[in-house]
């Protein structure tokens, strides 16, 4: 869907109105496309505190055709190709001293970066020091980033990845997600990888080759979108809906050359049944999208029992149930499987007459940290997707005045597209994120709302 302000204030026209009057100019984001290569420039790559990463992400930027430049010289010259990338490898970073040298890189490197360019540090975790003075330095990381991501500007995104010692294998495909246009409104997010067996060799355009993946809530919106995405990077989809849905449903598991599964997911049999349909029709399940969900706003001091209930029985329940379904089910979740909750927003930050459907995507949140260390037991993952204002014929039905607060209150000043919350999601679902694991990461532009 065109977004008529951002499309106005980049004609040429709108260009010289919005800075005579000192109005935002939303910038049309770098989203990805396959074949394009991962940047459109060279990046530049610094280190401070002894890092341990140079190494491990410049054979990540070569591997994928990207120049590494030297970190830039503040008082040097600006001529030359301006850098599409800003690497830090701040891993080794002992104290709140040493956040100087990371600002020296920073700065004139983030001043010279391009259009839709990208900020990335990555360092190690505060809660594995015990020393004060460790944990603050690498914490202070945490409010550099997230104000780092609020100050750029023309589509730049800034981001901070957290690497343990002994999970440098699993740095790869974030560093690659976070540089790439998948991320395009991933903004001002926090990331902790964790140790674990990365295989190696993934086909950067088929990921998800000889993957089945399951989608709930495919017959529209952003589940479509979900369903198009994971088919594109090479999955086999089962898209399933209710059955009121069915046509559409029919019409985008066709079009993407999947399995239309019509599934009412609060019914008492949903689980079994599920689970019947992937032993019986695709011998397991490699990846399961939990995108299912819908709104029944009220204040809660006027919320009726049914629209408290019927929230909490799609949104949250229903996923709890189908997962511990799959889980029980011997040899139908396959060891190394991927399983995507879509949380929201509002299940961080909270919203006005929402307290049923924030309810239900925080609760999303616990479920999804709670289960992390069976999931990684059995060399999977389950992991989290929050996003915020994302533009689809729902919110195009808001009246003007709060579809346009909703879509400008971030640091990209746009809202998002159903596309931006699928690649995060066919991401997350990639064998190559084996090492990303009880995350939550928000698609959301950086929204001023919540953390």
């Amino acid at each position: 869907m065109s977004d008529w302000y951002r499309d106005f204030a980049n004609s040429g026209f709108g260009t010289t109105i919005t800075r005579q009057l000192g109005l935002p100019r939303p910038a049309v984001l770098r989203r990805y496309e396959p074949g394009r290569p991962l940047l459109p420039g060279p990046a530049v790559l610094g280190s401070t505190g002894g890092g341990r990463l140079g190494d491990t992400l410049t054979r990540v930027l070569t591997d994928a055709g990207v120049a590494v430049l030297p970190p830039v010289v503040a008082d040097g010259p600006t001529d030359g190709e301006k850098p599409a990338a800003v690497l830090l490898d701040a891993t080794g970073l002992t104290s709140p001293g040493q956040l100087a040298a990371a600002y020296q890189f920073l700065a004139p490197a983030i001043k010279r970066l391009g259009t839709s360019g990208r900020v990335l540090i990555l360092a190690d975790p505060p809660a594995a020091t015990d020393s004060p003075a460790t944990a603050a330095a690498r914490q202070a990381l945490d409010g550099l980033i997230r104000s780092v991501g609020k100050e750029l500007r023309d589509g730049s995104t800034a981001n901070l990845v957290y690497v343990p010692e002994g999970a440098e294998s699993a740095v790869a495909s974030p560093v690659r997600f976070f540089l790439s246009g998948r991320s395009a409104y991933v903004d001002g997010q926090v990331l902790t990888l964790a140790a674990a067996d990365v295989p190696t060799g993934e086909d950067g355009e088929r990921p998800l080759a000889g993957k089945v993946a399951v989608v709930t809530g495919a017959a529209r919106g952003i589940g479509a979108a979900i369903a198009r995405v994971l088919a594109r990077d090479a999955a086999h989809v089962v898209a399933v809906d209710v059955p009121a849905a069915g046509q559409s449903l029919a019409e985008v598991a066709n079009e993407i050359g999947g399995t239309a599964f019509q599934l009412d997911i609060t019914a008492a049999d949903a689980a079994a049944r599920l689970v019947a349909h992937l032993r019986e029709r695709h011998g397991g399940v490699d990846v399961v999208v939990h995108n299912a969900g819908i709104t029944r706003d009220k204040l809660l001091v006027n919320m009726d029992a049914a629209r408290w209930n019927s929230v909490m029985a799609v949104n949250l329940q229903a996923q709890l149930d189908l997962t511990a379904a799959l889980l029980a089910a011997e040899g139908v979740l396959r060891p190394d499987a991927r399983i995507v909750c879509v949380s929201s927003q509002s299940g961080i930050a909270g919203n006005r007459g929402q307290t049923n459907y924030a309810a239900s995507k925080a609760g999303i949140i616990g479920m999804v940290r709670a289960w992390a260390p069976e999931f990684a037991a059995r060399g999977a993952t389950i992991n989290a997707v929050a996003p915020g204002f994302i533009v689809t014929e729902m919110t195009a039905k808001m009246p003007l005045g709060t579809r346009e607060v909703g879509s400008r209150i971030n640091s990209l000043q746009q809202g998002g597209l159903p596309v931006d919350v699928a690649e995060t999601i066919a991401w997350l679902s990639q064998p190559g994120s084996a090492g990303v694991n009880g995350q939550v990461v928000r698609v959301c532009g950086q929204s001023m709302l919540g953390a």
